[in-house]
């Protein structure tokens, strides 16, 4: 029987990890290539994709990028064909790529969060990426796993897809009110459906579908968003961006060799009141 620190262990093994220069793509991407895999950071900004996968190159580790636009078929089969072509195989998909408020700018202004006034194209965008382009991801992911009997899909879930947003957390004194889309519970939530779905859809296989659900993660966030968000969690903080990361080996790795369907959460406890 093999070591515990063996079975999470995996060299000789091929990661590509979507939305991969993000500041959990990030991590997750760097995770993967300490543990020994071969990881493809890939991202729609194939410039930023290339230049980190180059960072962890020049640190020692085995990686390449790749240009992806998760919401095209097309683009979507050429990464993972490219990954293949390259190394023979493809052994984990990290589902990190997203649309998320936090993030984008474009989502900075009252009317574009009230659920009232919610923009139909900007919804349909969302679902586009944070479902289609998982879906399409996961479909072009699988064909090759299952050529080679074996591979593990985590797909990048949010505490927002198991609980409804507590939008006081957002409220700031004197600024006009702000609350978290309709879009990102909704999708979050879909996240959890396609996982189990892929799981039960590959029993009998080697071929796993988990989710990994993160709670808020510290990025220079405004100190009163940060304390609101703090007092809702059983722990009192916010996440370090590092602290997904032993969740997600788990998840990719044969550590995990009897879980698929699951939902593993690391939230801090916030969901858990």
């Amino acid at each position: 029987m093999p070591k515990i620190q063996d079975k999470f262990n995996l060299t000789g093994k091929t990661a590509i990890v979507t939305g991969g220069i993000g500041l959990l793509g990030k991590e997750f991407s760097r995770t993967l290539a300490e543990a020994g895999a071969c990881v493809y950071v890939a991202d729609i900004d194939a410039a930023k994709a290339e230049a980190y996968a180059r960072e962890l190159t020049n640190q020692g580790y085995t990686a390449g990028f790749c240009g992806v636009d998760v919401t095209s078929p097309v683009s979507v089969k050429a990464m993972v064909a490219k990954a293949v072509s390259e190394t023979s195989r493809l052994d984990v998909l990290v589902n990190s790529a997203a649309m998320d408020p936090k993030f984008d700018a474009s989502q900075s202004n009252q009317s574009c969060t009230d659920f009232e006034n919610f923009p139909l194209e900007m919804w349909r965008s969302a679902l586009d990426v944070n479902l289609t382009g998982m879906f399409l991801c996961c479909q072009a992911a699988a064909s090759q796993m299952a050529t080679q009997g074996e591979g593990s899909i985590i797909n990048i879930c949010s505490t927002y897809g198991l609980v409804g947003p507590d939008q006081r957390i957002y409220i700031k004194p004197g600024q006009p009110r702000r609350v978290k889309p309709v879009y990102y519970s909704v999708t979050k939530a879909g996240v959890l459906g396609l996982t189990r779905y892929l799981a039960t859809y590959y029993a009998g296989t080697k071929i796993r579908s988990n989710a990994l659900t993160p709670g808020g993660v510290y990025n220079e966030h405004d100190e009163t968003f940060t304390q609101n968000y703090s007092a809702r969690t059983v722990l009192g903080r916010m996440a370090r961006r590092d602290e997904m990361n032993g969740a997600l080996l788990f998840l990719a790795s044969d550590a995990s060799s009897y879980m698929t369907g699951s939902n593993v959460i690391v939230d801090g406890g916030w969901t858990a009141w």
